[in-house]
């Protein structure tokens, strides 16, 4: 009989969240970001971390902030909503609270690293970066001759990370997840990575995954832990279930400017609770506020075959 997966949040960052791992967080960009999982990773002072994801919001900007984080690999570090995140500007401009690597890339060539991971290839070949400042600015994309035509092309080397963190809106016990919205890079960093944690929305019986199986994420066997965590994306959106929190993000944009102010913002938001059952009590209405009220169902499908 195949063994549950599922633990609590606390247990799967512990078990399987080693300092000086590559982590994967923020995989479909704007939503579903797993704020709990990083969260509880500063909680649980996890350092020296790589942190893969095209987009993150302010995941990224606080991780650094925290000084969990030695290096980036990533398209964007701020605050969708408002800019440059303060945290990342005071740890490239004056080593505050260390000065951390950055490896740029764009969303595309991102993708394609972890693609490249996924297939078990050492690169992927592009077009898009030619004449591109990235090519100055990351020395691990290379430029040549296509050994097929005279093509000149980019060679985006292979991103394997050691861990991704998903979030989801439904998963089972064993792993077996849907994912629906915008996808990001979810898949390609699932394949790619050596450990995947889901932190689910909802979790339920497997036949109701089996109903739809184009819906499906990644097959459960590659999913290490499953967590039941109710809005473990907050304040980020989650289609269907939440809307995003605006007054949160730009909350953080006026709390982080400063240092001190950055410190006290991280107390009470991350430092004081103890689990993501504190924070969501602490969210009370708010979080009840943010709750999607509309419907806009897919169209039915039938996989019969007979």
């Amino acid at each position: 009989m195949t063994r549950s997966k599922q633990m609590n949040l606390e247990a799967a960052v512990s078990e399987y969240i080693s300092d000086g791992e590559s982590i994967v967080m923020g995989a479909c960009l704007e939503a579903m970001i797993p704020f709990a999982a990083a969260y509880e990773i500063i909680r649980q002072n996890i350092k020296n971390l790589t942190l893969i994801a095209p987009i993150s919001d302010i995941l990224f900007d606080m991780m650094i902030g925290a000084g969990m984080v030695d290096k980036l690999i990533a398209a964007w570090s701020g605050n969708v909503s408002a800019g440059l995140g303060y945290n990342y500007r005071r740890s490239m401009e004056k080593g505050i609270p260390h000065k951390i690597a950055v490896e740029d890339h764009s969303n595309f060539t991102i993708g394609l690293a972890l693609l490249a991971g996924a297939m078990g290839v050492p690169f992927l070949p592009t077009k898009s970066l030619l004449g591109s400042d990235l090519l100055r600015s990351n020395p691990q994309l290379r430029v040549g001759t296509s050994p097929i035509g005279e093509d000149t092309l980019v060679y985006v080397p292979a991103l394997k990370p050691d861990v991704v963190i998903l979030g989801v809106q439904r998963s089972d016990e064993f792993g077996n997840a849907h994912l629906w919205g915008n996808m990001g890079v979810a898949q390609e960093a699932a394949l790619a990575s050596k450990k995947v944690i889901l932190l689910a929305e909802e979790i339920v019986p497997g036949e109701i995954i089996t109903t739809d199986p184009n819906r499906l994420l990644v097959p459960g066997f590659k999913v290490t832990a499953v967590v039941h965590c109710p809005a473990f994306c907050h304040p980020s959106p989650m289609p269907g279930y939440y809307r995003r929190d605006h007054e949160f993000f730009h909350d953080y944009h006026r709390e982080t400017k400063e240092l001190e102010s950055f410190r006290k913002w991280l107390n009470k938001w991350v430092l004081s609770f103890s689990s993501h059952e504190e924070y969501i009590q602490h969210l009370g209405n708010r979080l009840e506020e943010l709750k999607i009220k509309q419907k806009l169902l897919a169209a039915e499908v039938n996989y019969a075959y007979e």
